[in-house]
């Protein structure tokens, strides 16, 4: 005999876990969890009204990422920016970039190319407001839709797994005056190449505006080098 089910109420536990481990993020990418601390559990399940399990369930997703390290009866801690760190995760992170870029020429859309143009000019904006922290947010906005562009789920996949770990040493590292204005003459090359569909000229270009970071990141490891 068969039962008629009615329509199934949607699990909210994912979105939960979705919502928590997104949040928890922000947190560590922002700098509100510094490097090195560890994760106040407790302190964060009042904070967002849930209980250890999604809040260990978020944190083990984290880790996967980089961004944690979890240990036996000691919790989690928050993963430090090391040289390591950097030699390992920005040259792969830079060769997704290059790729993003070479097939969103080959497959993004007048709509698209418009969508990123007014991201850009909102980018403008904060640069000459100097608003950092907004200009970072769109600023990321216009590579995740130049990846979408893409078509890629694989690519997009696998940069978004990097994609925060980048995110938090180039937030941490806040950007000279030079090196900002340089950022933003190297989106100015992006736009033209994607409005022109140079595939390998904008493959170039964001390889080497990763690399750029990079360096940035790098001195401010040097000049905040902890000896101890």
């Amino acid at each position: 005999m068969t039962t008629a089910l009615s329509t199934p109420t949607p699990f909210r536990r994912k979105s939960l876990h979705a919502e928590l481990t997104d949040a928890i993020r922000n947190q560590i990418v922002n700098g509100d969890l510094a490097p090195g601390i560890r994760v106040p559990e407790k302190d964060l399940c009042t904070f967002y009204g849930v209980s250890r399990t999604p809040l260990r369930e978020a944190l083990k997703v984290l880790a996967t990422e980089g961004l944690l390290s979890l240990e036996p009866n000691r919790g989690a801690w928050v993963s430090r920016i090391t040289p390591e760190d950097l030699d390992e995760v920005f040259p792969v992170m830079g060769a997704l970039e290059a790729l993003s870029g070479e097939l969103a020429c080959k497959h993004i859309s007048d709509a698209e190319i418009g969508h990123i143009r007014v991201l850009h000019r909102q980018m403008l904006k904060h640069y000459e407001k100097r608003e950092l922290a907004k200009y970072f947010e769109v600023n990321q906005q216009i590579h995740e839709a130049i990846l979408n562009a893409a078509r890629n789920e694989t690519l997009a996949t696998q940069y978004r797994s990097l994609a925060a770990r980048v995110r938090r040493a180039r937030y941490v590292a806040n950007m000279t005056q030079e090196r900002w204005a340089q950022a933003t003459d190297e989106h100015e090359q992006i736009m033209d190449c994607l409005e022109t569909r140079d595939g390998e000229r904008l493959s170039y270009v964001l390889k080497l505006h990763l690399e750029n970071k990079l360096e940035t990141v790098r001195q401010w490891l040097q000049d905040n080098h902890d000896p101890a």
